[in-house]
Order: structure tokens, then sequence, then C-alpha cells
């Protein structure tokens, strides 16, 4: 037996001819079952000794091995999720060497003349104790992970076979939500863009809105993109529901809080009602209605009511919110929402440019929030989500566009503390990580700190990219969220290099670790690090690189920006 093994190892390991694939598993066993739990299966692997008399390395079976099992209606196959020693006191060619498999799938035998059957999730019938273990050859690994039969894109190669592609199911990656995971510099940014790009080079009518906080996506697409920053992109002030103008002009935390509140959303219902006139029954008119009213207007009904107090104290919430608002309107940072003298109902415009419609050769949208001052980004996001859904959940459901939303630092607006965050935000992303797929919003969370996420938000994306992550509480995290047929390939997340990841989930047939392919140098995400030992051996730049920089800072424009203006 030992020879008869040692020769099949060659075999495997290319030393000879390699087995064909068989239907009826006709192939030398390493091992048998020794145990059955549902979908769980515990091995022992065969006594091997070479002609040599030493054990023949167990490195032919490895954590994500894909092992077979027959039945009399099919092939069944799993993933090695773990390996050892009953006893490590014995020597190791006289040990008992055992393995847990997770069964995912099987192939069923032909049902036919002519038929191919393919991989199959699930299983139909479960193998019995006793029975052989063997080794998925190459051709079978092949046909499990064959390109699919619809549609489809490539995305890198699989480990450890890197001849052998490895792909993606586009309906069921984008149908049900999907999120990357991964510590500083795994390469999240770029393989997001590479997924991306393979996708819309086959789906040129895209419709992608990127959600882009440090301003690393705009070259990621080239002329495929439409980089919108506040300085050449209106989000009037207007759209804003109540609780995201109380974010912004309020505040939180003020001792007079509710008082300014109170004022603001009667001072915003009657400008509303105002601007409405008769162009429409005014009656509907609620603070939240999506109607545009006048700042000025607004300013003058604070102002007018301010006059009905004597007492300085009662007219404290008045001055405080006049004050507010005239800041906000003066502030340069703050233009893209509060400047304009003419108010214009340019809802239909805001919405045509965010989603691409017409697509016009430009299917991905990037607003770049990197300019939008820290304090409302938050609203900004919870503006935006909220209007996609809406007009998603509006749309004639024959003629509405499918659209993917991808959150990078998704953990910033959906945080896993409760008491965190701002609530409308969570509210927005949530709605449509629950209810986005009925409507035709797909959700791409892209995150460093999975565990600084919201749970019930990274439990709706049905397909999971774990990238290196070398944090312990993001690994439980990972573990926590992906199925137990991936456990086993989970325990390489410290060690995967650049490039490479863990999938599992609706988008791949079944849990894989595969390396992405090369992302051209040109459409690379601006993520990458400062390299320190080439700068700091340049010469100073000197004094005006300072006063530049802070001219910069003070007119609220970035140089860069000029590069993204149309």
């Amino acid at each position: 037996m030992g020879d008869v093994l040692t020769n099949y190892v060659q075999d495997f390991q290319g030393d000879g001819p390699r087995t064909s694939f068989s239907g009826d598993g006709s192939s030398i066993p390493i091992g048998r079952v020794i145990s059955i739990n549902g979908s769980k299966v515990k091995g022992v692997l065969y006594d091997a000794v070479g002609s040599n008399g030493a054990a023949i390395p167990s490195t032919m079976l490895r954590i994500g091995s894909i092992l077979k099992i027959t039945t009399p209606a099919s092939a069944v196959y799993g993933v090695v999720g773990n390996i050892s020693i009953a006893d490590p006191s014995v020597p190791l060619h006289q040990a008992t060497r055992l393995f847990d498999l997770e069964l995912l799938g099987e192939i069923p035998q032909d049902t036919g003349i002519g038929a191919t059957p393919g991989f199959q999730r699930g299983v139909s019938v479960y193998p019995v104790l006793d029975d052989n273990i063997y080794l998925a050859s190459v051709d079978e690994r092949a046909h499990i992970f064959a390109q699919p039969n619809k549609a489809h894109v490539r995305v890198g190669t699989l480990h450890p076979d890197n001849d052998m592609p490895a792909y993606l199911a586009t309906d069921e990656l984008l149908g049900k939500h999907f999120a990357v995971l991964g510590s500083t510099g795994a390469g999240k940014s770029c393989s997001v863009a590479l997924i991306l790009r393979a996708i819309l080079n086959d789906h040129a009518n895209g419709h992608v809105v990127m959600l882009d906080p440090h301003n690393e996506y705009g070259q990621a697409f080239g002329d495929k993109a439409d980089v919108l920053s506040p300085d050449k992109f209106m989000l009037p002030y207007w759209l804003l529901n109540f609780e995201e103008i109380v974010e912004v002009v309020v505040g939180r935390g003020r001792p007079d809080a509710d008082a300014q509140t109170a004022v603001l959303k009667e001072a915003i219902v009657a400008a509303k009602k105002k601007f409405a006139g008769a162009k429409a029954v005014t009656e509907h008119i609620t603070v939240d209605t999506p109607v545009p009213y006048v700042l000025s207007e607004l300013i003058a009904h604070i102002s007018g009511n301010m006059g009905q107090y004597e007492n300085p104290e009662s007219s404290a919430p008045f001055l405080r919110l006049k004050a507010r608002l005239e800041s906000l309107r003066a502030d340069r940072r703050y233009a893209f929402m509060f400047s304009g003298l003419v108010v214009q109902d340019i809802l239909p415009d805001i919405l045509s440019r965010i989603l691409s419609i017409p697509v016009a050769g430009k299917p991905v949208t990037i607003l770049d929030l990197s300019g939008v001052p820290s304090e409302i980004v938050d609203v900004v996001v919870s503006l935006l989500c909220r209007m996609i859904f809406d007009f998603a959940l509006w749309s004639v459901p024959a003629q509405a566009l499918p659209v993917l939303l991808v959150c990078e630092e998704a953990h910033r607006y959906v945080p896993s503390d409760p008491n965190a965050g701002f609530g409308p935000t969570k509210k927005a992303i949530t709605r449509i990580a629950m209810e986005g797929r009925k409507y035709g919003i797909s959700l791409c969370l892209i995150t460093q700190r999975p565990s600084e996420l919201a749970t019930n938000i990274l439990s709706q994306c049905n397909t999971l990219f774990a990238l290196r992550m070398s944090n312990e509480r993001d690994q439980e995290i990972a573990r926590r969220a992906l199925p137990e047929s991936a456990l086993g390939l989970l325990s390489a997340l410290p060690a995967l290099r650049t490039q490479e990841a863990v999938v599992v989930g609706e988008g791949v047939p079944m849990p894989i670790r595969l390396r992405f392919d090369d992302l051209d140098p040109l459409y690379r995400p601006k993520s990458g690090n400062a390299d320190f030992s080439v700068r700091w051996q340049r010469e100073d730049q000197g004094r005006e690189f300072v006063d530049g920089t802070i001219q910069r800072w003070r007119s609220q424009f970035r140089n860069e920006d000029t590069a993204l203006r149309k």
C-alpha cells in the first residue's frame, strides 16, 4: 500500500501522469471516514510509508485541500479545515493522522447520454462510515471551479493552482451585497477597483456610486468615472430632512438644543409653504417634504418670531439659529450646500448626475468626500444614501435601474457601538442592507476594522472577501461572519500576502483562496504609503512650500482638484 500511495503522491505532485477526471472516483484513496456529523466529516489518513521505510510527508494534504468521497449518486466534495496527529508522542510514520472535512457540494453522476453534470452546492446523498476519501484531481478541481455558465468575470487565480482562473458570478455577487475586509495595506482598494473594472468591462451601462472619503478612487476608473467633489457639485440644504438639518444647524449636546429645534421646525415649514405658494397645495407640506425653500426667508421668519420676545433669555435660541445659518452661508467649506441666491428645484439634475442616468460612457460616480467638512460628512452620506434608496423605491419596477453603492470606510457610518455615529446615516445604510435588493440596490462595504462595523449590516453581505487581517478582534468577527466551511481557510488570514483573499458566499462556487490579478498601475487607487526612503533624500522644498500649503488651507482649495475639474 505504501509504495502504491507513494506513486500516487508523485503523480499528484507532477512527477508522473496526472489522474484524469472520472465520475466514479477511480483513484487511490488517501484515507477513510471515521465520523459524520451533518456536513462535517472526520477522516483518518491511511498509513503511508515509502520504499525506503520513511513516512511520506503529509504536505500532500493541506488546509484548503479539496477532497472527494464517492456515493451511489454522486461525487461529494469538501474542503479540509483541520489536520492533526492523534498522539504527538508517537513517531510520525507510526502516528494516526486525522483531518476534518466540511462538505460543500457534489457532482451528480451522468444522468444520460451527453449529460455534463456540473458542481452543485449542497449534498443529496451523504457518505457513510468507512467510505474511502480521495484527493480531488486537477481536472476535478477545474470542473468545480470552471467558468460559470452564467454572467461572470475573472478576477484572479486560485491558490495553490496558480494557473487555474478564479471567477465571480456577477448576479450573485451584486444581487445579494458583498463586503471587502482587510487591514491597511492588504490591498482592499486595489481589489475593489479590479473587481469593479472587470464587471464594468462587460457591462458598460452599469450604475455604480462610490462614497470615497479619502479621494482614492479618482484615477482608478479613468474616463469611465465622473468624480464629484464639493467645489463642483451642489447638494442644496433644502434636500436635507429634519434630522439632518438639525445636525448641521443645531448640533448635539447644546443646552438649548430642544428650543432651537422647535424654532427651526416651525421656520422651515413656513419657508417651504411660502416657496410653494400657488404652485401646490401647501397643506400636505411637512418639515420633511422635499420642497425647496429660500434660506433668507428662513432667517427672516426666525428674526420675525424673535421680535415677539422682550426677554433676552427667551430670544437666545433665535439668535443662535440666525447666527449659525448666516455663518454657514458665509463659510466657503459649505458652499456646495448653502451658497446661491437663487433657489431652484434641481433634484432631477442631482439624481441624474449621481446615478449616471444616462450613463454616457461614465458608469461610475465617485463622490469625493475628502473636501466635505468633517462635522457634516455623516449628514452628506445620510442624504446621499437616502436619496438613492427613495429614488429606487418610487421607480416603476419594470423600468428601475439596478445601482451598486460602494461604501468605503463603512465602519465610520454604521459603527457597532449603538451610541456612536449619526443615527440617520446608520438608518439609511441599514435600510439599503435590509431592503435594498428588493428595489435593485446592491451594497459593497469596505472596511479595515470589521470589529467596529455593525454586525447586523455585515451579516447581510452574502459574499465576503477577507484579505490579510492581523488584529484578533477583526479575525474573530470575520470568523463569525463566514460559514463554518471556510474556517480552515481563515487560519491563513494573518499570513495572506498582498493581493490574496479568502472568498466565500454566493459569488463563488465554494470557499476559495485566490490571488487577484495585477491591476494596471495607471488605475491603482491612491492608497499607497508614502515612500519615506525616497522623499527623505530629496532637498527640502523651502518656505514657498509652507506658504502655498497655508494658502490652500485658508482658501479651502486644493491644487490636485484642478485635475478633476471639467
